[in-house]
């Protein structure tokens, strides 16, 4: 042993919360969780082999916090008041780290009112003092301020000893120039930095809007924190003028909260530090009374390896994700500093990222993106994920960066696989949440890479339980990041296209040099980690918990998982259609020119117009601001009914047209070639009153009741084997109309199944005959939709005075719905928005606006939206309990596939479909209830076939 003694002072908080992430729960054969335990006792028994081989220390000792609330707490009451409580499973273990420790024959020191910090500081200044030298066994970097000093001696010793870190994490010793090179000042000034700059773990407020650069520029140049804020006053105009003076008294506050408290009372002397052998029979108690075989193996001097089996097992788990998701942001600021992209790190070793994680967990919740090849989610490649943790907190973990040729130099980063073994428990733990900006995306992604990350909050989602329909300050409504970031937290992000270029000169992202990609990527990390600060309380205070929580919240990993189901077409069936169509259009178009007199680009609304209203002189052209004539579905629609065949003609060419690019064509193009099948996207926040919307290919605008949407629908079909099944709400929004405007009639005809158009018919005319019953179904929809006199006359085909009898004898027949649409207007013209049942709000800014087309269609949204929006509201909560209520019943092996409005549509063997019906219209009927008990029942129609065309 050496003869001058070195003291190795161990953080044994850091090494707590490490062992803890680093293992799965486990629970020893009395049932008690030692995950953490487990993973310390490795640790410390690895230490201890290190340093041994090194020849290390003479004198070691663990020091732990014992409480979370020290004599800072007292100068500032929100020290640390951020830091969420330890994980359930975590607590219990705290006592048992101490056993560990001591079977070891290892002091384990803690003392009340004491950081740890406080403690390793005083027995470093009174070791050195005797000569000692001393290593601090952690990477926190308040202790960084201790390093490289080196004590005045005690009377009697020649010299002094002097102080590093070991990070175990990095296997790194960290001196004066490692420090320099972290903050950009000598270990003594870190504490002037660390004063400016604050630290949002701990919450020590520093000066707002002052990062770790900028206060490190500020203590090199001024030689200190007080010499920084002396100059201020006299520093040009500027707004870090202005902070500093401002801020002065919380930066003077947060530097004696940041200094190490060096004379503490030493609750044990240095002496009973000293390392022995240790004793073999307290340690292997403790390791059998545990489970730990493995190490009690190696103990004997076996070849039991850490890798091998113990006599532990896997922990029940336990159900975090709700008190996650109930905690909401668990670091909140009273105010950001502004974004600074400077501090962002690129993660580029596996030292750094377990530190990442290590962080991510203590923290509870993290914001996350991931950075791919391409938007659609299905064939894109990972390319890189970026967490942040506060604000400018934030970092980018490159995975497949570099050029697309083989020979083109690779940068430094962690393998794809090894990294995503890595933040799988992350990912996927219910004890932190995870929080995206569209993370249904991120789900996607990761799945494909078998992460089932979990539990997640969406912003994109929360800002669109908040303020669907709203228009703030100018900026428009949507709820993508670049609007958000402009609208609450005044910040322009960076594009894509400012990153990766665009046209012909575009690189994949792939290829973005690491520097510019981590600024692109963590700052997406750090805007949702930012806009969820601001965005979630809202959700408590506003009214928007309800909707959020019971409704689109638990949909996200649902619709994830449909999109990844997707739904089998058959090709051959849509290339046939898609050759009918191009046929039937072109005899169309034909016929078009002929009535025309000539040939003209039908797909053009300037030549259209010009045909229609100064070659064939039809009335009613309308000009707008381009100076061409209007050709909207409307003004055709209008030209038909005063007899033009050329709008017939072309309302039929236009609907074909569409069908064959949208569908027949595009659906062929959009067959994922190692899934044959069709993966559309459904967006949350696509429409206003909360219906799912679908893109890329969109399958909710295929004709219902037309015999060529019968054709489409004909293209999707089950794989062998199976079959497709369709449910699907019957008349779910007049039922929803008869409770919510409370019409006795309507409610009576629905409780007894009858024919709700025929009984509309007998209320009205008098009779029920084919017409009679065709003219009150279409009335009772467009009187949902707030219709004109002018829009019934156009549908009806009948002057607008006698559609405006209908509507008057409507109102008669059933006044609770003119008082419904009375009430409504009123209501949404007073508060600004509309209401479901369930609690979504829908804005609508232009309700009483002078502009009477804008004030009319508002008020057409609001009447209508309160009763769409419930509907909309019923099936997702029917999609969210679906596949439970199935795997209960044995039927996990079900596939939801697509939700189409007021559908849902399954895939499922044919022998199943006998015992999923039920469930599934069960689930469905029953899906309003506890939050909203309905006057009408739900009634749900099913059909089952090898196409959906045969289901529907």
């Amino acid at each position: 042993m050496a003869d001058k003694q070195h003291l190795y002072l161990v953080d044994g908080s850091a090494y707590i919360f490490r062992a803890y992430h680093r293992l799965p729960p486990l629970t020893d054969p009395q049932g008690t969780p030692v995950g953490a335990v487990y993973g310390y006792t490795t640790m410390l028994w690895k230490l201890a082999d290190d340093l041994d081989k090194a020849d290390g220390p003479t004198h070691l000792a663990v020091i732990l916090d014992k409480g979370s609330t020290s004599f800072r707490n007292e100068i500032y009451d929100q020290y640390k008041a951020n830091r969420p409580p330890p994980p359930e499973d975590l607590v219990p273990q705290f006592p048992l780290i101490r056993d560990a420790t001591r079977a070891f024959s290892l002091p384990c020191i803690e003392e009340d009112g004491l950081e740890a910090d406080d403690l390793i500081a005083s027995y470093a200044r009174v070791a050195t003092r005797r000569g000692w030298d001393v290593t601090i066994v952690s990477s926190d970097k308040d202790l960084m301020q201790l390093v490289g000093r080196c004590a005045e001696p005690d009377d009697g010793v020649p010299e002094g000893g002097c102080i590093d870190m070991l990070d175990t994490m990095k296997n790194q010793r960290i001196g004066p120039d490692e420090v320099v090179e972290k903050f950009g000042v000598p270990p003594e000034l870190v504490g002037d930095v660390l004063a400016l700059m604050g630290d949002s773990v701990d919450n020590v407020p520093g000066i707002f809007g002052i990062g770790p650069k900028t206060a490190s520029k500020l203590v090199v140049e001024h030689g200190g924190l007080a010499a920084a804020l002396d100059a201020a006053p006299e520093m040009k105009k500027s707004k870090l003028r202005d902070r500093l003076i401002e801020g002065r008294e919380m930066a003077e506050l947060s530097r004696v909260l940041v200094q190490l408290k060096e004379d503490c009372e030493l609750p044990m002397p240095l002496e009973d530090f000293k390392l022995t052998t240790v004793p073999r029979d307290p340690l292997a108690a403790f390791l059998e009374k545990h489970g730990f075989t493995s190490l009690l193996r190696r103990l004997d001097g076996g070849n039991g390896s850490l890798s091998r089996p113990t006599n532990l097992h896997p922990a029940k788990p336990v159900n975090k994700g709700a008190e996650a998701s109930q905690g909401g942001n668990r670091q909140p600021l009273p105010q950001m500093p502004e974004i600074d992209r400077s501090t962002y790190e690129c993660v580029q070793t596996i030292e750094r990222l377990e530190r990442w994680i290590e962080r991510a967990f203590a923290a509870g919740l993290v914001a996350i993106d991931t950075e791919t090849s391409a938007l659609d989610a299905m064939r894109a490649d990972l390319a890189g994920i970026s967490l942040a943790l506060g604000p400018n907190d934030a970092c980018y973990i490159p995975l497949a960066h570099g050029g697309s040729d083989m020979f083109a130099e690779r940068p430094q980063q962690v393998a794809r696989e090894t990294a995503l073994t890595m933040l799988r428990p992350l990912l996927e733990s219910d004890a932190v949440l995870k929080v995206g900006q569209n993370v249904k995306y991120d789900l996607n992604v990761l799945a494909r890479h078998d992460i089932a990350m979990a539990p997640v909050d969406d912003t994109m989602i929360v800002s669109f339980a908040l303020d669907a329909g709203r228009s703030l300050d100018g900026i428009g409504g949507g709820h993508g990041m670049d609007e958000l970031a402009q609208r609450h937290l005044g910040h322009t992000t960076l594009t894509f296209k400012d990153i990766c270029g665009s046209g012909k000169k575009a690189i994949p992202f792939g290829e973005v040099p690491l520097d510019r990609a981590t600024e692109y990527a963590a700052e997406d990390a750090d805007v949702t980690w930012r806009l969820y600060a601001n965005l979630k309380p809202r959700l408590a205070t506003e009214g928007g918990s309800r909707i959020y929580q019971r409704v689109d919240r638990p949909l996200i990993p649902v619709v994830a998982q449909m999109e990844r189901h997707g739904i089998k077409v058959d090709r051959g069936q849509l290339a046939k259609l898609s050759e009918e169509f191009a046929a039937e259009t072109g005899r169309l178009e034909a016929e078009i020119h002929a009535i025309a007199g000539a040939a003209f680009t039908i797909g053009s609304p300037k030549q259209l117009g010009d045909v229609l209203f100064d070659k064939m002189g039809y009335k009613g052209g309308r000009k707008g601001k381009s100076g061409q004539y209007s050709t909207d579905q409307a003004i055709l629609e209008r030209l038909s009914a005063q007899g033009a065949e050329i709008a017939d003609k072309v309302l039929e060419w236009r609907q074909l047209t569409k069908l064959k690019s949208t569908y027949t064509d595009a659906l062929q193009a959009a067959i994922h070639p190692d899934t044959g099948r069709v993966h559309t996207s459904y967006s949350l926040v696509g429409a206003q009153t909360g219906r799912l919307s679908s893109t890329d290919p969109n399958l909710q605008n295929i004709p219902i009741r037309t015999e060529i949407g019968r054709q489409i629908r004909e293209a999707f079909v089950a794989e062998d084997g199976n079959v497709l099944l369709a449910a699907d709400y019957s008349q779910i929004e007049l039922r929803l109309a008869a409770h919510m405007a409370d019409v006795p009639e309507l409610k009576q005809a629905f409780a007894n199944g009858e024919d709700i158009h025929a009984r509309t018919a007998a209320e009205m005319f008098g009779e029920v005959t084919r017409d009679t019953r065709a003219s009150a179904k279409t009335i009772n929809f467009a009187i949902l939709y707030g219709i004109s006199r002018w829009g019934l006359a156009a549908r009806l085909k009948v002057e607008a005075d006698e559609a405006q009898a209908m509507i008057d004898t409507y109102f008669q027949r059933f006044p609770g719905i003119q008082r419904y649409i009375m009430e409504t207007l009123e209501t949404v013209r007073e508060r600004g928005y509309s209401e479901t049942l369930f609690g979504r709000k829908t804005w609508f800014p232009r309700i009483g606006s002078k502009n009477q087309t804008e004030r009319q269609g508002s008020e057409r949204a609001a009447i209508n939206a309160p009763i769409q929006g419930t509907s909309a509201d019923i099936i997702k909560r029917a999609m969210a309990r679906m596949m439970p209520a199935l795997e209960a019943a044995g039927l996990g092996h079900v596939r939801m596939l697509l939700q189409v409005h007021d559908e849902l549509v399954f895939e499922l063997p044919a022998t199943d479909v006998a015992a999923a019906s039920p469930v599934i219209e069960r689930v469905m009927a029953e899906a309003a209830t506890p939050a909203v008990s309905l006057d009408v029942p739900l009634g749900i129609e099913i059909g089952t076939g090898a196409s959906w065309g045969q289901a529907h």
